[in-house]
């Protein structure tokens, strides 16, 4: 029973690392319906950004996030009216771009930095919490608990916000949106940014659990993938959701089954899933063809 309760801890506390990742790229996902690949590089620059303001400065990723969290949002905003809006009328042609972008960001990385590795962790990222017989990572912890409340935040500010309203009015019907006088394009600029700064604050949270190398942000983007069609395009209790299931699935498979094909596991209740309820788990039903109404 301690061995079932050791393994479901550690795959909540994955899961939280998955949540945080694909929560940003649900909110582009359902709202511009924009698969965005550069999402993983986004995260990377919030880990680079982290660990420059820990070089220079000597700040704690916990505090540099303030910094990075809104400088990768700017980034974002700057790549949703640059590169993606002009391809607006071509769903398609937005896809190979964020893929472009994948690649250059990926590269210009690699040739500032010479590919090498770095790290913040220090001894921040080895301190545990005793739970019982339970070892729990103090850094996966806070990154769980601050996916849970930058969940519930986001939450309430679609809920219960003039501009969240704005936003679940586009994801709903673009063209009804732009009768209402909603400025939809302003709408796509603010939820790249939101979504780019909350890669952004993800990549700071993770500094200190993994070392950061230009390829960094690949390690994320699948499953992530897999997380946000898993709870439901727009649907970020759905993101929560997905990267807890996904995680524990990934830490159960790993243990019980073979390490080797823990990420096949979750793959195939991810397409199980799909065949089951394209939608996702708390996506709504129809919810995905509204969107592609119009794109422009």
């Amino acid at each position: 029973m301690d061995q079932i309760l050791n393994v479901l801890v550690i795959g909540l506390l994955l899961g939280g690392i998955y949540g945080l990742v694909s929560i940003g790229l649900n909110l582009i996902f359902g709202v511009i319906r924009i698969i965005n690949f550069a999402q993983g590089e986004l995260v990377m620059f919030g880990m680079y950004g982290c660990y420059w303001a820990h070089v220079q400065m000597g700040l704690s990723p916990y505090v540099s996030v303030f910094i990075v969290a809104p400088l990768v949002g700017l980034l974002g905003v700057v790549i949703q009216r640059v590169v993606l809006q002009p391809l607006q009328s071509e769903p398609s042609m937005q896809i190979f771009a964020t893929f472009g972008l994948l690649m250059m960001f990926q590269n210009i990385m690699l040739a500032l930095t010479g590919g090498e590795a770095f790290s913040v962790g220090g001894s921040l990222g080895t301190e545990v919490i005793s739970l019982g017989d339970t070892k729990v990572s103090m850094v996966r912890l806070i990154t769980l608990l601050a996916t849970t409340l930058i969940t519930v935040g986001l939450h309430f500010f679609l809920k219960r916000t003039m501009l969240g309203k704005a936003i679940r009015a586009v994801t709903q019907d673009k063209r009804a949106a732009r009768v209402m006088g909603i400025a939809v394009e302003r709408i796509f600029l603010l939820t790249f940014g939101i979504g780019a700064a909350l890669a952004g604050l993800a990549g700071a949270l993770l500094t200190p659990i993994y070392s950061i190398t230009p390829g960094i942000g690949g390690n994320f983007i699948m499953a992530a993938f897999a997380v946000v069609v898993l709870g439901g395009l727009g649907s970020v209790w759905g993101a929560y959701l997905g990267g807890l299931i996904v995680g524990v699935v990934e830490a159960f498979a790993g243990f019980y089954i073979d390490p080797v094909l823990k990420s096949a596991v979750w793959f195939l209740i991810f397409l199980v899933v799909l065949v089951v309820r394209p939608a996702g788990l708390l996506g709504q039903v129809g919810a995905e063809e509204v969107g592609f109404r119009e794109q422009h």
